[in-house]
């Protein structure tokens, strides 16, 4: 089979689908590899590189997607592109057919099979080609060194012949996989970490990791139906206002509010709300994983960095995994071998 990576062309996007060392993987599988010219330049990878990994480097995406049985991208096709494609190709990408459903009729007008990578089941059996995973995980890591660069002060605290500086202060929102990497990154640079999650179940592996579960004292049903696909299920009304109270009494005390509430297909959750903004010290910062879908804060702009009348920076960039495009190649490159491969 050859396998083709074309360039992404959506702004901003420096990923590419198919790296050298994931294209050596599948030679050795007996597949042929192609790359589209300058794809991997981005994300650090040279045409040069890919050369010297066995794979053919064409000078156009009209000529890659003539050559290619299965085209590999990290977004969604364009309309330009699914157009150039004849009956019988796989495109594989995060398509997202429940919110591309025009795209997705295109696809079948043309004979192109469509894999959704953001389909694949969030099951023990799947993880290797669960890229959705490997996405958030990059994100929730990607989001602390933001939350750093932003941040006026350490995370670790000390103690000086200069001063005492305390450590930052973190809440992380939302204990999925990005939550995870989120509160990994933050314990392990020394900051004082605490970590919220409408399932229970999760208090222990957070409190493994070094960080403290925020409880609250609530009797009633946290949830309007059980957690499935890897994603906590939407809290009833009065867990809710539950929740916001408690974030009420945290938010003055916090330094840094990381917040990952995100369910693809579905808009953001709102749990930092204005009010609760207007309750923390100056200079501190809030990262919102979820800016792609509305964000989980009030006050987010979509990939925006803004700062608020109090002096609160809110950073609402919706291309974290981009920002570390090599990492996240890399890695998403795996999951798409696996794909192939199984």
């Amino acid at each position: 089979m050859k396998i083709g990576a074309l360039r992404e062309g959506f702004e901003g996007e420096a990923r590419v689908s198919i790296t050298p060392a994931s294209a050596g993987h599948l030679r050795k599988l007996g597949h042929e590899v192609l790359v589209e010219t300058g794809a991997g330049a981005r994300a650090g990878f040279s045409d040069e590189a890919y050369l010297a990994a066995g794979v053919e480097v064409v000078a156009s995406a009209a000529q890659l997607i003539a050559q290619a049985d299965t085209l590999a991208k990290v977004r969604q096709p364009t309309e330009a592109e699914l157009r150039q494609m004849r009956s019988g190709q796989t495109v594989i990408s995060f398509f997202y057919p429940a919110q591309n459903a025009e795209l997705l009729a295109l696809a079948r007008e043309q004979g192109v099979t469509a894999i959704a990578m953001d389909m694949v089941p969030r099951i023990s059996r799947a993880q290797k080609m669960d890229a959705l995973s490997s996405m958030a995980n990059i994100a929730g890591y990607r989001a602390v060194i933001e939350a750093a660069n932003n941040f006026g002060r350490f995370f670790a605290g000390q103690v000086t012949a200069a001063g005492k500086v305390p450590p930052a202060r973190v809440l992380v929102v939302g204990a999925g996989v990005a939550g995870l990497a989120a509160i990994g990154a933050a314990v392990s640079l020394g900051a004082q970490v605490n970590a919220f999650d409408v399932r229970p179940e999760v208090a222990e592996q957070i409190e493994s990791m070094g960080a403290e579960f925020v409880y609250l004292d609530f009797d009633g049903p946290a949830q309007d139906g059980a957690a499935t696909g890897g994603y906590a299920a939407p809290s009833s009304p009065e867990f809710r206002e539950k929740q916001l109270a408690r974030f009420r009494e945290l938010a003055p005390q916090m330094d840094i509010v990381i917040t990952t509430a995100l369910i693809p297909g579905r808009d953001a959750p709102k749990l930092w709300t204005a009010d609760m903004v207007a309750m923390m010290k100056p200079g501190s910062v809030i990262i919102d994983l979820a800016a792609e879908k509305g964000g989980n804060c009030d006050l987010t702009v979509p990939d925006e960095r803004i700062v608020t009348e109090n002096g609160v920076i809110i950073v609402g960039y919706t291309d974290f995994p981009s920002r570390m495009a090599a990492q996240s190649s890399e890695l998403y490159g795996n999951n798409i071998r696996h794909f192939i491969a199984d």
